[in-house]
């Protein structure tokens, strides 16, 4: 499928391209704002990534899936754009990263990034306390509320669907600090969605 797209942009193929649009537009803004303040500035930096991808298509080499390349420019755009974010979300992030700080959740993992212990499993009428739309909607705010690296690892993990391997080369980091990132992040999303649930059970 990569080839053939491929192919078609590089004849000028306006329909790939508004299918590539199509394809990966929302996954890109979504991607674009875990590095920037604000939605607008999101909507530029992916603007510019299409820019580019039309620019380079010639020079895309397939050692990587065009959605790995795609994302890849975007990140390194929306890094450039989101650097005048403020200064004490950047120190937090800094912290967080390298796992120095007071981090209550530092407990639950170990030296790997594994759990310490096994988090407990969700009772089986969940579905019941919170609607999909709802739990949806609260998760994607709690995705925002994260420190911009846990954000960014959890975002093309689990929103994305990115292997491990592809959000370290993506993002410039360790197997073993994304596995960190990793947890953290879903620790504190399992944190609120069951902070949730017990507000909805005592509501």
């Amino acid at each position: 499928m990569d080839a053939d797209i491929v192919r078609r942009l590089r004849a000028g193929d306006e329909v790939a391209f508004t299918e590539l649009v199509s394809t990966y537009q929302t996954s890109l803004v979504r991607l674009a704002r875990t590095f920037v303040p604000s939605a607008a500035l999101a909507e530029d930096v992916v603007q510019e990534t299409w820019i580019a991808v039309i620019r380079g298509i010639d020079r895309f080499e397939g050692r990587s899936s065009l959605k790995t390349w795609i994302y890849a420019i975007l990140v390194r755009r929306a890094r450039t754009a989101g650097a005048r974010e403020p200064r004490h979300r950047l120190l937090e992030d800094v912290r967080d990263a390298s796992g120095d700080g007071d981090d209550p959740l530092d407990g639950r993992f170990d030296a790997r990034g594994g759990w310490t212990e096994p988090p407990a499993e969700w009772p089986d009428d969940v579905d019941d306390r919170l609607s999909a739309p709802q739990m949806a909607r609260r998760v994607r705010e709690a995705i925002n509320e994260l420190p911009a690296s846990q954000r960014q690892v959890v975002t093309l993990r689990d929103v994305e669907g990115l292997d491990p391997t592809e959000v370290c080369d993506l993002l410039g980091i360790s197997e073993g600090n994304q596995r960190v990132l990793v947890h953290r992040a879903r620790t504190r999303l399992r944190a609120l969605i069951e902070s949730e649930m017990a507000e909805e059970a005592r509501s």
